[in-house]
């Protein structure tokens, strides 16, 4: 969870798990930036579920392996805590 003991923020604990290669992935094949907030809150869902199964980021991006259960609760509890910039 978020180190603070607050609840996790977008750009405090979230903006930071995602590399610059997720970025110009999804930029160039998911038409949204994971570096700007309102994006990554508009696709939270999609973004989560494709966390979850270990398809982010995507096959052929090495040497990026799957996230850890670790970081997947973190966003997981973003977005239940109602996803705080």
């Amino acid at each position: 969870m978020p180190k603070s003991g607050s609840p996790p923020s977008y750009a405090g604990d979230i903006m930071p798990l995602f590399t610059q290669m997720d970025r110009e992935h999804m930029i160039a094949k998911g038409g949204f930036d994971l570096w700007k907030f309102d994006d990554v809150k508009t696709w939270a869902s999609r973004i989560l579920a494709t966390l979850q199964a270990g398809t982010m980021p995507p096959k052929g991006t090495e040497p990026e392996a799957p996230w850890s259960a670790e970081k997947v609760a973190l966003f997981k509890a973003w977005i239940d805590d109602g996803c705080r910039p």
